[in-house]
């Protein structure tokens, strides 16, 4: 299968399946059945009952197959965020983020069923699509299992050595000075399953081009990403593993020519923007350590993790005083350790309870030292307001804050009728950190199939989102006064977790073989909704509320998979508006305030109408010599920009076409030789994703033009 898109529910009255017929290149090779080890066997049954752990249960799930994401353009080599954008109502923006069903981030990310605590990278992807056996994003009203961050929850299951025996190597190279080798490695010995893959990343273009132009100036960027993971079969119903990865990058911030200095530093009030040197710096590592264990009709996976992540960042001593007023060193932290467990029982034939519970702990530090301008008497009129001096000060700021998250739910899913299944849960959710907040939440989903190819689901939840721990200190802005970057409002009210009443509903239909049809609506009412704004060096996103938000939309889906055709489309609308900044306020200028606070306006990350299509045909598919041939486009009618009033306008719409050409080579002696090329933005569209204005919008950032790239994979 080369695309698929699926419904996923109770029972699996909406998964959508994949095969492997349209392959372009070779299967492992396997080993006769009556040679397999044990361990073969015992993981994939272990496999299963996780699934069967933490089930979808109603909500809307968009599964990618192995092959969905060799159709993508780049394939593995493809950022994560790139395979996300191909979902429906999955909207791009900046900085490689996405927003899923109008909220600003609030992705929760998991690996083998384990969530990974949310970092502080903005522009690295943390998580390689390389790493992915299977990738599912879930959406809509989440079960009681989900919770914290329930925009979406990006779902991938890691790679193994069962998975992916033996070694391939591949290099990706193309426009922009891109440069991407990878190789990864796996394989079984006695009851022990490893696996381990790394990727480089080089290129001259690792932020967006501020500009329309083909070739940013000043933005190379140098990344890894690793991940290894090794599985131990303790008998037929225990299993450890053990996931550790990590990703680091540098980036330069991109210039922008011909830009006119705001200040003047010791008489000099000229500068060549293209020749500032700004850069920062990103890294993440992680761990995850898990226990499998099922006994009859109970399952269970018990897991404790850990994560550090780590933003640097170089100004332009002299470059940044004159244009933004404040030159910091700066370094913020974050590490976060904790456990997961997750459960089932099948009590009745009817009835399977599942339970579980998280505890987490995260301490988030930062500090600076910054030379910034002062604010100084006018010598030509000591009563006037104060004027920026051109002798620079220096300013220190730090910030060091501890918070806790307890998790526990406890939900049963009952087969109230042959083709009727109602999932009932209760979650609760508490937090310690500056503001000490907890909730408890039901949720609720019904699934109905009168018939094997109809499917109608609706469901309730309550969402409890805490706001991420690295926020902006009151010190900060406190060691900021008198200077020329004090912020016009002094105001900064604790940003509180948002609280939210969700709906969803939805309907799939099979009229034919091979052809799937669906449907999802939706409606989000918010108190203290959370919304992200880009603020100082290390750049990074602060989290502030609007006191209520209405969020609503539809999302219409089709795919067809069969032979050697793989087809689907996308259409999705939605509309996020919302009133009143409660928290946060040093973001804004008192006007923007003073607006927001009595009219409602559409968030800045809004866009209404985003859709999608792809199509692939494989040639001589059962043949050694097999290509594939696939088209894909992305559509968005804009984000939103200031104009007149915030966030008051969209940009101007934009759609890309993409092309992927992929070569099997049957050469002796080889387990596999494919060449690809991928044309990317193939008409050469100039689009923009932002202008820099907006609510909570600092940059400018156009998508990437006309790009080509050749790939050469070999396996071992």
């Amino acid at each position: 299968m080369l695309r698929v898109f699926g419904w996923s529910s109770v029972c699996g009255l909406f998964v959508g399946v994949a095969s492997a017929t349209a392959q372009t290149e070779p299967a492992p090779e396997q080993t006769p059945a009556q040679s397999l080890p044990g361990i073969t066997v015992t993981a994939t049954k272990m496999d299963e009952e996780r699934s069967a752990i933490l089930p979808s249960l109603g909500a809307t799930k968009y599964d990618f197959s192995r092959t969905a994401i060799q159709n993508t353009p780049q394939g593995e080599n493809a950022p994560l965020n790139q395979v996300l954008l191909r979902a429906p109502g999955v909207v791009q923006d900046g900085f490689g983020q996405v927003h899923v069903r109008g909220d600003h981030g609030s992705l929760q990310y998991r690996l083998d069923g384990v969530q990974l605590p949310e970092g502080l990278a903005l522009f690295s992807q943390v998580l390689s699509t390389r790493f992915a056996n299977s990738l599912s994003l879930l959406t809509g009203a989440l079960p009681a299992q989900y919770g914290l961050r329930t925009a979406g929850v990006v779902d991938i299951g890691v790679k193994s050595g069962t998975t992916n025996p033996g070694a391939e190597a591949s290099f990706m190279g193309g426009s922009y000075n891109w440069v991407q080798p990878s190789a990864q490695y796996g394989g079984r010995s006695g009851n022990i399953d490893y696996f381990a893959v790394g990727q480089y990343v080089s290129n001259g273009i690792g932020i967006e081009n501020p500009t329309p132009t083909w070739a940013p100036i000043h933005d190379d960027t140098a990344q890894w990403y690793g991940l290894a993971k090794v599985t131990g079969i303790v008998d037929e119903n225990t299993r450890l593993s053990f996931i550790g990865g990590g990703a680091n990058a540098r980036y330069q911030i991109p210039n922008n020519i011909n830009q006119v200095p705001n200040f003047t530093v010791l008489g000099n009030s000229t500068w060549d923007s293209s020749i500032l040197d700004q850069r920062q710096w990103e890294s993440t590592y992680f761990g995850i350590a898990s226990l499998q264990k099922t006994h009859q009709d109970f399952n269970l996976q018990l897991s404790g993790f850990a994560r550090y992540s780590q933003l640097n960042y170089q100004p332009d001593a002299i470059g940044d005083l004159l244009y933004n007023g404040i030159a910091p060193w700066a370094q913020r932290t974050s590490f976060a350790i904790g456990a997961q467990g997750d459960a089932s029982w099948k009590v009745a034939a009817k009835h399977t309870l599942r339970g579980g519970f998280l505890v987490q702990r995260e301490r988030v530090t930062s500090f600076a030292q910054a030379n910034t301008l002062p604010l100084v008497p006018d010598p030509s009129d000591p009563d006037a307001p104060f004027i920026p001096g051109d002798t620079p000060v220096g300013l220190t700021d730090s910030a060091d804050l501890t918070g806790w998250t307890y998790s526990v739910y406890l939900q049963d899913e009952w087969k109230a009728l042959p083709t009727l299944t109602v999932n009932a849960g209760l979650r609760f959710d508490a937090i310690t950190s500056p503001v000490n907040e907890y909730q408890f939440s039901p949720r609720v989903n019904i699934v109905w199939e009168p018939t094997p190819e109809i499917s109608l689901r609706a469901g309730y939840a309550r969402y409890f989102v805490p706001v991420p721990l690295n926020q902006v200190s009151i010190a900060a802005l406190a060691a900021r006064a008198g200077t020329v970057v004090a912020p016009e409002v002094m105001t900064n009210d604790l940003a509180r977790a948002e609280r939210s009443d969700y709906i969803d509903v939805g309907l799939t239909v099979k009229p034919v073989e091979g052809l799937t049809i669906g449907f999802s609506g939706f409606y989000k009412w918010a108190e203290n909704y959370i919304d992200k704004g880009q603020f100082g060096a290390p750049i990074f996103q602060t989290a502030f509320n609007y006191s209520k938000a209405q969020v609503r939309g539809f999302e219409l889906f089709a795919n067809y998979d069969k032979g050697p055709w793989s087809l689907y489309a996308n259409l999705a609308w939605s509309q996020v508006n919302a009133i009143n900044i409660t928290s946060s306020q040093f973001n804004f200028e008192q006007a923007e305030l003073d607006f927001i606070a009595n009219n409602w306006i559409f968030a800045d990350h809004n866009q209404s109408w985003t859709g999608s299509a792809g199509a692939a045909y494989v040639f001589n598919m059962d043949s050694d010599w097999a290509t594939r041939v696939s088209a894909d486009f992305l559509y968005g009618n804009g984000l939103r920009q200031t104009i007149v009033t915030p966030n008051d306008a969209a940009l101007p719409a934009y759609a890309t076409l993409n092309l992927s050409v992929t070569q099997r080579l049957p050469i002796s002696g080889s387990k596999g030789t494919n060449v690809r090329f991928d044309a990317i933005n193939v008409t050469d569209g100039q689009y923009q994703l932002r202008t820099g204005t907006g609510v909570g919008v600092g940059a400018s950032q156009f998508g990437m033009r006309r790009a080509f790239f050749v790939t050469l994979s070999q396996k071992f």
